[in-house]
């Protein structure tokens, strides 16, 4: 089991969080911390998930996703994902959760449309 990492890079007015290792009950937390940490930012208008290095995703990390676009959206702000493996993309396809929220398989398929919802 790989513990989950993150790093935050700010660029304009996004934030990319890169995920790495297993988005589980143990990593949700942090990154519930983090996304309160850049709802608050004054600048950022939007923050990017880049799923691409997970390795794995249970429900508490899909609980973790979706109170990050709650969040982002109570705060106006949009909240975006970069698509992951097949089996963290599982997740959202069996819940159904890939219908409600914003994915792009690359970054630079997000920046054709900035400022969109």
């Amino acid at each position: 089991m790989a513990p989950l990492t993150f790093q935050t890079a700010l660029e304009g007015g996004d934030a990319v969080v890169v995920l790495v290792g297993e988005l589980d009950l143990a990593g949700s937390a942090a990154l519930e911390a983090q996304i309160e940490r850049l709802a608050a930012l004054d600048g950022v208008e939007r923050v990017v998930l880049d799923l691409r290095r997970l390795e794995f995703m249970d429900s508490s990390g899909l609980r973790a996703v979706a109170l990050a676009d709650r969040r982002m959206r109570a705060a106006g702000r949009a909240l975006a994902l970069i698509r992951g493996p097949d089996v963290v993309q599982r997740v959202f396809d069996i819940t159904r959760m890939a219908e409600r929220l914003k994915f792009a398989d690359s970054p630079g398929e997000l920046d054709l449309d900035v400022g969109e919802r």
